[in-house]
């Protein structure tokens, strides 16, 4: 149990960890849709903004939490976190910050703006959930229960996550923002994350017993856990010192 326990800890600390630079983002996004507005018009959509983002981050957790045992759905959610990573990546070669630019929203109204902030809110939620139950539907069962195709305690994870995700796009997404400017290349380590967390559901639905193409025991085995958990940890770390090293680089 208290090896349960700890696996269960240390993929909490992570989704943390993943959710902060994601909501980080996701209010970064949010600021630029909104700032053509009047400040107290701004405060408003944000406050709407943030409401749209609880409320669509747990319908996408419901929903997905519903359909996690079908392979299809599994094959679209790996394809999907797999796309935004490679596309964040080619787009910061490019040399773009966002996709959405000021321009987007310049000389939109009150109820227009919030209404592409709430669709932008819509692919943030997906992004945070995919990756969310990619990394809990492999923790050992915990519990009886289950709610959809989820156990309870991995649902639980979900949900703890997604919640975190909210808080810090509430009070804490500000020092994020800051952390993302002090060092820009966490943003390109964080969606190297879910690019991985989007592998590790590819292999998930290449051992779905539908399909069998990769051994069932293999995606739930501790080897696989291993590989995934070591090389996740390596891109931290490379992330982690080449941030570091731009840092010093531009201070020179």
């Amino acid at each position: 149990m208290e090896a349960i326990l700890l696996e269960y800890l240390w993929v909490l600390l992570v989704l943390v960890a993943l959710e902060g630079l994601l909501a980080a983002d996701n209010a970064v996004v949010m600021a630029v849709m909104v700032k053509h507005l009047p400040q107290e018009q701004q405060k408003k959509a944000l406050f709407y903004g943030l409401m749209g983002a609880f409320v669509f981050r747990f319908a996408a957790l419901f929903m997905i939490t519903l359909l996690v045992d079908v392979w299809q759905i599994q094959a679209l959610g790996a394809a999907y976190l797999l796309f935004i990573a490679f596309k964040h990546i080619y787009d910061q070669r490019k040399g773009k910050e966002h996709s959405l630019e000021p321009e987007a929203t310049k000389g939109s109204g009150f109820w227009m703006t919030v209404l592409k902030v709430e669709l932008a809110d819509i692919a943030f939620a997906i992004d945070s959930m995919l990756a969310a139950v990619a990394l809990a539907i492999t923790l050992p069962h915990l519990g009886n229960a289950e709610i959809g195709g989820i156990n309870g305690g991995q649902f639980g994870v979900m949900i703890i996550g997604g919640l975190v995700g909210i808080i810090i796009m509430r009070f804490a997404a500000h020092k994020f923002v800051k952390l993302l400017g002090n060092y820009p290349q966490l943003e390109t380590t964080a969606f190297v994350i879910v690019g991985w967390v989007g592998v590790k559901l590819l292999v998930l639905t290449l051992a779905h017993k539908d399909l069998g193409i990769l051994p069932y025991d293999f995606a739930h085995s501790t080897e696989w856990k291993l590989i995934f958990w070591s090389i996740l940890l390596g891109i931290v770390a490379v992330g982690a010192w080449i941030s570091v090293k731009k840092k010093k680089a531009q201070e020179i």
